[in-house]
């Protein structure tokens, strides 16, 4: 049996996920203190930045993470938008425009945030290509009022803007950041307590204390940050002390691992199966029924994941409390066709060290029922082009439900409507757009929920994902370390009170 683990958090969520490898304690950063008490931390983080640093996409999380970025609003431990930047809110009685009043602020580059930073700011995001998450299918605009107050506007009635504006994806940066060609250079340029000041390509990165934050100096002096996908090297690295901060531990390694060091929470995240509607075998909703009767997440959850997951019954898991009562069995689905010797290709990403081990009990469940099924396994740097190119057939994914704005519906409209960005499915079904739409115009929070749930029932009925388990991770804390901040939201570890 493993020994019992820490718990930093039990209930709504989840934290994050990522690596480093570290070559010993030579690292000239990691001796170093700072006049407030703390060194610089050393942090292995798994996803390296895929998108130079790019705040609309996946590496905007990795900002947030760090420390570097703000936005108007964060969200605090029950899902509830709290000032970050902006004091106070309020929305207009059009239901289309909300004001946002700022709080006195610098950027890391020494200019105030204006009004005017903000609005240009969160134009920028507006008008970025791909869209950001938090953003799909909003039409924003932002105009400064006066000095202190930014009017955000919706194309139609948002009511969970101020949720929406929490996502690092929306993070203000300094006027100087923002280029030809909406490049954004986030180097020395956001408002968090750390500012980034040296990258080396996708291998590490290296911040500084933002003595002026708003919030008040931080106790560590720095951060270095480094990029490693391999979760048993993460492991090590911390329990030789090469690390003070190691996320996203493997199943496998934490029994090996002193139970001090091992933090543990229950998340909003999932890991799913997501099946290729739009082209290959898999556009066929009869072998899509056959890849769901084939599949055991039960399995999954005992084999890849030895029992630190439970199998899945919807996209929304049990960390959730309100999801399971409103949960509604999906109708009309498809009836299966015998697979006779399909081939398929099945893609799993090797930074979550659970997935290639998914992959591989989801390949012996469907070879049983008929396919014949080819491996595709690479770090998620290498993976995500062809991912979102629709290269593959099939596709092991780890998703955090409540990650784009904690709020349950935007993440439904990003991953499963025609033009949801993150659809990985290619999922386009005219009743689940219209769900999706509907719930999007709920505006009480119980409202939402149901029709998210309804929703919900929808999307599994085409049978576009499959879900297999919803899952707890683990954070390894060197015991010398004080303050870390994984959160059920991924979006934040490193804060101003933490520091050795």
């Amino acid at each position: 049996m493993r020994p019992p683990r820490r718990r930093l958090m039990a209930g709504l969520l989840l934290v994050p996920l990522l690596s480093g490898c570290f070559a010993s304690s030579g690292d000239s950063a990691s001796g170093s203190s700072g006049s407030a008490g703390g060194g610089h931390l050393r942090v292995a983080l798994a996803f390296a930045p895929t998108e130079n640093y790019s705040p609309y996409g996946q590496d905007a999380m990795l900002l947030s993470r760090l420390g570097v970025t703000e936005g108007l609003t964060r969200l605090d431990a029950n899902g509830t938008a709290v000032p970050a930047l902006a004091e106070s809110w309020s929305r207009g009685n059009d239901g289309k425009s909300w004001e946002f009043t700022l709080r006195d602020a610098e950027f890391q580059d020494g200019g105030p945030v204006t009004a005017a930073a903000v609005a240009k700011a969160l134009t920028a995001a507006g008008k970025a290509d791909p869209a950001p998450a938090a953003l799909a299918g909003v039409e924003l605009t932002a105009t400064a009022v006066e000095g202190d107050r930014v009017r955000v506007s919706t194309s139609r009635p948002d009511p969970v803007l101020p949720l929406r504006l929490s996502n690092p994806s929306l993070a203000v940066f300094s006027p100087k950041a923002y280029g030809d060609e909406g490049a954004v250079d986030v180097v020395g340029t956001a408002t968090g307590p750390f500012a980034l000041t040296r990258t080396t390509g996708d291998t590490s990165a290296t911040l500084e204390r933002f003595d002026d934050y708003w919030g008040g100096r931080a106790q560590a002096s720095g951060i270095t940050a480094r990029f490693v996908s391999d979760g048993t090297a993460r492991a090590n690295a911390l329990r030789t002390g090469d690390v003070d901060i190691a996320e996203s531990l493997p199943v496998a390694q934490i029994g090996s691992l002193d139970e001090d060091t091992v933090h543990e929470v229950n998340t909003a995240r999932n890991t799913s199966l997501h099946l290729n509607t739009a082209s290959g075998p898999f556009a066929d909703p009869r072998l899509r029924a056959a890849a769901r009767e084939a599949i055991d997440p039960s399995a999954v959850a005992k084999g890849a994941y030895e029992s630190s997951a439970v199998a899945a019954r919807g996209l929304f898991g049990p960390a959730l409390t309100w999801a399971a009562g409103k949960r509604t069995e999906p109708a009309g689905r498809a009836r299966a066709a015998d697979p006779d010797g399909t081939r398929i290709t099945l893609a799993a990403y090797s930074d979550r060290p659970e997935l290639p081990e998914t992959a591989q009990v989801l390949q012996q469940q469907l070879e049983k029922a008929g396919f014949r099924v080819e491996l595709e396994v690479r770090t998620y740097a290498r993976l995500e082009g062809d991912l979102l190119a629709g290269k593959f057939d099939a596709a092991v994914y780890s998703r955090n439900m409540l990650l784009d704005t904690g709020d349950p519906v935007t993440v439904l409209a990003s991953d499963f409507t025609c033009d949801g960005p993150n659809n990985l499915s290619f999922l386009c079904d005219k009743r689940v757009d219209a769900l999706i739409a509907d719930a999007r115009a709920a505006s009480g929070t119980a409202e939402r929920q149901d029709a998210a749930m309804k929703a919900e029932a929808a999307v599994l009925a085409t049978d576009a994902v499959i879900p297999l388990v919803h899952l707890e991770l683990a954070t390894g804390v060197a015991t010398s370390v004080r303050g870390a901040l994984p959160d059920p939201y991924e979006r934040t570890l490193i804060g101003t009170g933490t520091r050795r």
